[in-house]
Parts: structure tokens; sequence; C-alpha cells
């Protein structure tokens, strides 16, 4: 499990690219979970470790084109896979989850989405990520 078989016969590691979506803080009220890139990008690397698959890359944006070289950069048919909390992440994060989608079949790479429930943010989840994301140069690390 985990493992393709390459080009070459050979078996080759499953490499994920996590999608996050980048959102303002402003928005942390009304939608703490798309705010909370450090929970989705945690949700993605558990949907992973499950299937026995390596984070490669976490992506961490917003209205992102689906044609941007930061999706593409090293991604190979085959073997990597994107995957995204939820479809409402994905929408968030690409500027057309279609033609993202649309890319992604053409160029032979899966999209995933982990399809579990969001947290629930309770006063104090939401002041650690507003903790987290007002003071990142003060060395704070969300704890």
């Amino acid at each position: 499990m985990g493992q393709l078989r390459g080009a070459s016969g050979g078996l080759a590691q499953v490499r994920v690219t996590a999608i996050a979506s980048l959102t303002p803080l402003e928005e942390l009220e009304a939608d703490p979970f798309l705010v909370d890139s450090r929970s989705q990008h945690a949700m993605c690397a558990r949907w992973a470790a499950e299937r026995g698959y390596v984070v490669a890359r976490e992506l961490l944006v917003g209205g992102l084109r689906f044609d941007h070289c930061a999706l593409w950069d090293g991604v190979r048919p085959g073997v990597d896979v994107f995957v995204a909390p939820s479809r409402r992440v994905l929408e968030r994060a690409l500027s057309s989850v279609e033609e993202f989608t649309a890319e992604c079949a053409r160029r032979g790479v899966r999209v995933e989405t982990v399809g579990r429930a969001e947290p629930s943010y309770d006063a104090q989840m939401k002041a650690r990520v507003h903790r987290r994301l007002s003071m990142p140069t003060a060395g704070y690390d969300g704890r």
C-alpha cells in the first residue's frame, strides 16, 4: 500500500500535495476552519498517512489559477496526488476547481478530498489560531 509501479518498473512512493486555503484572519469568527491552515494541512497529513502516502508539499493558496507553476512544479503523473480537506477549501484555494480537476485529469494526476467533518471551534481554539497567525514573527508556534 502507498506504492505504485513506476515507468522504470520499480516501486514509486505516492507523493501528496496538501492544499490549504489562504483565508484572511479577519474571517476567523465567521469561518475558523478556512482560516486555520495548520488544521487543514494536518487533516491532509492524516489522510495521507492512513494510506501509506508521503506528504511531499504543503501549499497555502488563495484563488490560485489552475495552471500556476506552484501547483505543477515537479508533479509526476500516476505518482502524485493533490488532496484538500474538502471541496469548499478547494473553492477558496483555487480560482476554478473545475478547471483544476480537468487539468489534473489531463495530466494523469488524482485529486482527492479528505471528506471528514471539520473540527468545531470554541473561543479558546479561535484565540489560538488568532495568536498563531497574528504573531508569526514573534516566535509563537501556536501551542
